[in-house]
């Protein structure tokens, strides 16, 4: 029997002997690749934090200490020797487990994640607690070089420090969050842990040294002396927190040691520790970025299965070569991500002209407020924003962009049902969220060619203010679009797709294409439905709006967000004032958050893939 097979808590681990630990940390990286292999998740990360997750749990006493893991996609370690090694195998598949640690899961998960920069401040109010209840509990927040890039972990670090509070901040510093890293704070990890100088005197130093008073001290001195080497102050001194490292991450017995000594020093405390992502699988260790989520692969050969044969364009890559190609047209455009150039598809546009392109780090305020700042200096920025990251941004978006009608186009990649990454990342709030908000006009394409077009509308000089663009991850429609005219979409204006009578169905976005092949369904069995693609949410159609209540008995709704806010109340609170005799049916998310499965999967829970369509269309008519 291996060594992970005798780990059901993290309480078998903590008599093993430092052999034993290497040994158990070589076992979870293969488990973990072979899962992985087979059921796709976020291997990278992971595999760079197993030694730290292991010492975590051999040093502390969880659950009664908490952990809080920022983001959460190195946490997979962490979720294999707490109780869930064989549900592992399920992992973000629908039912199973979450891809991201999650308190309803297990007790050991202390706090729910998935969006980055949150585990300094969820952190701090456990310790406040902590301290508030003289429970003795430790407290940990786990976050990485990425994330600590955001805003939300600065207001942390300066809360805690100024607090003085009982609480370690270990920084997971492996140089890249899924791009490579970008930014000040970046450029400052990177000086500290890759110094010649001080790297080997710490390193001599601490190999030599036994007693952990003494090593305290000797940190104290290499502290300074490494700042004297840099010239410059201590950013994590400054918040008020005393800073250890950086450390091998790698290195079990350096990180139990460590970890034990810090445990017992009180206050607000900083470890910085180096990883490599994708440790112990050379494909991963090779390509980062890639490896970061890498889908199915041969677990022995590194192999990725990549389909065979053409399949549609993705929508990132609509997105990435339309944008270069109006970049190319007009000098005044720009582009700005939050960390997510290769996500979005906006490295095409970087690789060719990286003067006007901006990745601004895991800061999605910023990036809208710094796309504002671009606009109201004569610029047309394109801001590319994950749908569920867009929420972060809110205010930003209304007080910045739009209240001052502003012409920056954010377009929201990743809308709607998400899949696999589950609660934390499906993007379908943004459509009920921004409606409400003056100056902005809301659209999404049916498909690429779509897209495309919306686009270049977007950039015309006769459109003016902000708009929202959303549209879904992954592949599209297959509809021609590459090298295609650019046509002018008509502003708010929808468009037929099919003729009926007595029950009509409009569809905003990519989900119309389902609700196109249940429209054809049923008119092969002789019911022949109404069927508009309305393009806009804001501003809405009202003529199509006239048209269909003067045709039909019932109006059904198709959209892939909520219901509650989104094309259904739109709809329906307009029927309602002005032909209160039409029936409104709405097919949507469900007022609930919608966990971990394939798309097709969830589109089916939530009642709005195409045989619930068909289903709906036919009880109607």
């Amino acid at each position: 029997m291996s060594l992970l097979e005798k780990v059901n808590s993290p309480e078998d681990i903590r008599g093993f002997s430092v052999k034993q630990l290497e040994t158990l940390c070589s076992e979870i990286r293969q488990y973990m690749i072979g899962c992985c292999a087979t059921n796709p998740g976020h291997l990278g990360s992971s595999l760079g934090a197993v030694e730290l997750a292991v010492a975590l749990h051999y040093t502390y006493n969880t659950p009664t200490d908490k952990i809080v893991w920022d983001v959460g996609h190195q946490a997979y370690a962490h979720k294999i020797i707490t109780g869930r090694r064989e549900q592992f195998r399920t992992n973000r598949t629908y039912g199973g487990i979450s891809g991201f640690p999650k308190m309803s899961e297990s007790i050991f998960d202390a706090f729910g994640v998935g969006h980055s920069s949150t585990s300094v401040s969820a952190a701090l109010g456990m310790a406040i607690a902590a301290k508030l209840s003289g429970s003795g509990e430790k407290i940990v927040a786990v976050i990485g070089d990425g994330a600590m890039t955001g805003g939300l972990a600065f207001e942390g670090l300066n809360n805690a420090g100024a607090m003085k509070t009982d609480i370690l901040v270990i920084l997971n510093d492996n140089h890249i969050s899924i791009d490579h890293g970008r930014g000040g704070l970046h450029d400052y990890l990177l000086k500290i842990s890759t110094s010649e100088t001080y790297n080997r005197i710490k390193n001599h130093v601490w190999d030599t040294i036994g007693s952990t008073r003494l090593r305290r001290w000797v940190q104290k001195v290499m502290f300074s002396t490494k700042m004297a080497i840099f010239r410059s102050g201590s950013l994590f001194e400054s918040f008020g927190f005393r800073y250890f490292g950086a450390i091998d991450g790698h290195d079990i017995g350096q990180l139990t040691t460590t970890l034990a000594s810090l445990r017992n020093i009180k206050g607000p405390k900083l470890l910085h520790v180096i990883t490599k992502k994708g440790k112990g699988y050379r494909p991963a260790e090779e390509d980062q970025t890639v490896w970061h989520a890498p889908g199915t692969f041969d677990p022995v050969t590194g192999k990725r299965n990549i389909p065979a044969g053409p399949t549609a364009a993705r929508y990132q890559d609509v997105f990435g070569e339309t944008l270069l190609e109006l970049a190319r047209a007009d000098e005044k455009i720009v582009a700005v991500t939050p960390a997510m150039a290769s996500g979005c598809g906006m490295n095409i546009m970087m690789r060719e002209i990286p003067e006007r392109t901006f990745d601004v780090g895991i800061a999605e305020q910023h990036a809208v407020t710094f796309s504002a700042g671009l606009a109201a200096a004569g610029y047309l920025p394109f801001c590319n924003i994950y749908s569920s990251f867009m929420q972060r941004a809110y205010d930003n978006v209304i007080h910045d962009v739009a209240l001052q009608k502003l012409k920056v186009i954010l377009c929201l990649d990743r809308a709607g049902l998400v899949g696999e990454d589950g609660a934390t990342h499906q993007g379908v709030f943004d459509l009920a969220a921004f409606r409400p908000v003056p100056n902005l006009v809301i659209a999404s394409p049916l498909d690429e060619l779509e897209l495309r077009n919306l686009m270049y509308t977007a950039a015309l000089p006769s459109f003016q203010g902000p708009i929202i663009i959303r549209y879904p991850r992954g592949n599209g429609e297959g509809v021609s679009w590459r090298g295609a005219e650019f046509r002018t979409v008509p502003l708010g204006r929808g468009r037929l797709l099919h003729s009926g009578k007595d029950v009509a169905v409009l569809s905003i976005g990519p989900i119309g294409n389902r609700a196109a092949e249940a429209v054809r369904r049923a008119a092969e069995t002789g019911k022949e439905a109404l069927h508009y693609d309305m393009r806009f949410l804001k501003p809405l159609d009202t003529d199509i709006l006239e048209e269909v209540c003067a045709k039909v008995r019932t109006v059904i709704t198709v959209e892939d967000g909520m219901t509650a806010g989104g094309l259904h109340d739109a709809v329906a609170s307009w029927i309602a004032e002005r032909h209160p005799g039409i029936k409104a049916i709405g097919l949507g998310v469900p007022d609930k958050f919608v966990e971990q499965g394939t798309i097709k999967e969830l589109r089916a829970e939530c009642g709005y893939d195409t045989e619930n369509i068909f289903k709906t269309i036919c009880n109607y008519f």
